[in-house]
């Protein structure tokens, strides 16, 4: 068992504590990536050698299977050494965000991104450029060449957004330019944004950070939140203007690539990569609109049950029942509850799992300037994936474990099985295996409740979470589509237009129970996935498939569990639609969606029996 003393004191404290302060127990064990920042500085100097040597194929890539295979393993062998080298700097720019040092080694790596692109560019418009059936026929003649089949049929889809070599190089070129907003934008939320203090519920100041305000939110003292969700989002108020040319910068930076690209629109561009149709976008958002009922439903009970006369957008996290709600959760009981929900996933998963939680794959609390939320870094081929964490003693840091334990898992199965270009997978994916944990977890933690009162509490976190994962995020990738489209033709999107807009958009979704101060309009500013371009809506889709995948293991048993460990280490060797389709879940049909929106009227009705 794991001493969690360090944290305990610094945290009666009421201050923040330093890095040095927790225990190597609950930090990650950066040297599975390298030994030292000197080993970092070497390979870093061999990849940057090594940008030179794309040269020898240019050209060339005609004129043999042999020569088209040298390329390839050769860009290969560049990537797999440069997304190490990012995996590094990244992990420790995020483990404390004022260490310039590690700011200087990221901006490198980006830097060195860019080279590698700018000097591999030749590679897609050269292949484009050999006629279809002899590119084919070439793949098919050497078996060494066989494994990039998808890959390159996955290019030929592309032929008609891939530009000249010339162009495509001053794109690659331009691609380190292209994520300034978003830096500016992490860097100044993160690390440079100054918070107030405030009184707690207990009459003691403390500073406010990202942690304690998503904290707050689940206190009982209706006073403290109040206070905290006013004084959190002042402080993006206070500096609004600068979030709204953060903002308007990314939009257009992606509008530009998405026409350089001969794309119709950005979210044409961004949905292309995974060959997902617009329409499943569409689909999602109208088809909510028109399930918007369960939401409203629960505003009303929420808020009948609260016993406020104004439901507000600080009331939708906190807990009414208290059968758990006042119980701090350390993280290693929370490890055990993970592991207890996911039994029926076999030894394998389960073995997995352990060697993640045994072996500082997670870095666990919160500590100053340490990178505020939760994230799984994702696959790098050659190394096993790592989860930070900011824990909080809450249910809801037990819900985020299991949940990027599920990122975790489907990178690392991913990497263990797929060869390098298939070694990733896709964000509509991604969120299928975190939100399955989360579903399971729940039903796990309902099966051992003991009271009417618990299982109410349980119901209603699973009413909170639904509202989260799915609802929220549709909100989210409505908004998106909206800021996208109107500068797309040509409006002006001001701090007031967007703060406007996110209010309206919010007042739909949660209905007339539902009271929106002044500081919610904010909110849009400080959400860093509408940097990321069309990220949100796979939340949504990815909880509605999860629904369905976790019943049909529930039901099933091990022919569903081996479909989806077969999910799990599919990697990108297929288009994410047809892995779903194979682990059982048609996303064609608006069919899972409308069972998620179904399944919150059940939850509903069960909570109005137990009440």
């Amino acid at each position: 068992m794991l001493n969690n003393k360090f944290y305990q004191v610094a945290t009666e404290s009421k201050v923040i504590p330093e890095r040095e302060e927790i225990s190597q127990d609950y930090k990650w064990n950066l040297t599975d990536v390298f030994k030292s920042d000197d080993e970092w500085e070497n390979e870093f100097k061999s990849v940057s050698e090594k940008v030179s040597g794309y040269k020898e194929f240019e050209g060339k890539l005609a004129e043999s299977a042999e020569k088209l295979l040298a390329c390839f393993k050769y860009d290969e062998e560049v990537n797999i050494k440069l997304d190490r080298l990012h995996l590094y700097a990244m992990l420790s720019k995020d483990s404390d965000m004022r260490v310039g040092k590690y700011h200087s080694m990221d901006d490198r790596i980006k830097s060195l991104y860019a080279k590698v692109g700018a000097a591999s560019s030749f590679i897609r418009p050269e292949l484009l450029k050999i006629p279809d059936e002899k590119l084919k026929s070439i793949i098919d003649s050497y078996e060494a060449l066989r494994i990039y089949k998808h890959s390159i049929d996955d290019l030929l889809r592309s032929k008609e957004h891939t530009l000249s070599n010339s162009e495509e190089k001053i794109l690659a070129m331009a691609s380190e330019l292209a994520q300034t907003p978003y830096d500016t934008f992490s860097i100044f939320t993160n690390a440079d944004l100054k918070m107030p203090s405030i009184e707690d519920e207990f009459g003691s100041t403390i500073e406010l950070s990202h942690g304690r305000y998503y904290s707050a939110m689940y206190s009982k003292d209706r006073e403290y939140r109040a206070r905290v969700f006013k004084a959190y989002l002042e402080s993006y108020k206070s500096y609004v203007n600068t979030f709204t040319v953060l903002f308007n910068g990314n939009l257009k930076t992606n509008i530009f690539n998405a026409h350089a690209r001969n794309f119709n629109s950005a979210l044409e561009a961004s949905l292309h990569k995974n060959n997902i149709p617009t329409s499943v976008y569409h689909n999602l958002i109208e088809s909510a609109n028109q399930n918007l009922q369960p939401m409203h439903r629960w505003a009303g009970l929420k808020k009948k049950l609260l016993g406020i006369s104004e439901l507000c957008p600080y009331d939708v996290y906190v807990t009414v029942f208290n059968s758990h709600n006042e119980k701090k959760y350390s993280y290693e009981e929370g490890i055990e509850i993970v592991l207890n929900s996911l039994k029926l996933m076999g030894d394998d998963y389960l073995s997995s799992l352990n060697k993640a939680f045994n072996n500082r794959w997670i870095d666990v609390f919160e500590t100053k300037a340490k990178r505020s939320g939760a994230y799984s870094s994702g696959t790098t081929f050659g190394v096993h994936p790592y989860v930070l964490l900011n824990w909080t003693d809450l249910l809801n840091d037990v819900f985020t474990l299991t949940h990027e334990m599920g990122h975790n898992m489907h990178s690392y199965y991913t990497g263990q099985n797929q060869h390098y270009p298939y070694a990733n997978y896709s964000i509509f994916l991604a969120e299928v295996a975190s939100t399955f944990n989360e579903s399971l977890l729940l039903d796990h933690l309902l099966e051992i409740a003991e009271s009417r009162k618990e299982k109410l509490f349980l119901l209603e976190r699973y009413l909170n979470n639904l509202t989260a994962t799915f609802y929220r995020q549709v909100m989210f990738a409505e908004f998106e589509m909206m800021v996208y489209d109107r500068t797309e033709k040509g409006e002006s999107l001001t701090s007031e237009v967007l703060s406007d807009l996110y209010k309206s958009i919010y007042q739909k979704y949660w209905g007339p129970e539902m009271f929106v101060p002044e500081e919610e309009q904010y909110t849009w500013a400080r959400i860093p996935h509408f940097y990321y371009n069309f990220y949100v809506y796979q939340y949504a889709t990815g909880f509605a498939a999860s629904e369905v995948l976790a019943k049909k293991v529930k039901t099933e048993g091990e022919p569903a569990v081996n479909k989806y460990m077969d999910f799990l280490k599919a990697g990108s060797s297929d288009y994410p639609i047809n892995i779903l389709t194979k682990a059982g879940v048609d996303m064609n049909s608006p069919e899972p969606v409308r069972a998620v929106c179904e399944r919150m009227n059940q939850v509903l009705d069960e909570m109005e029996r137990l009440l």
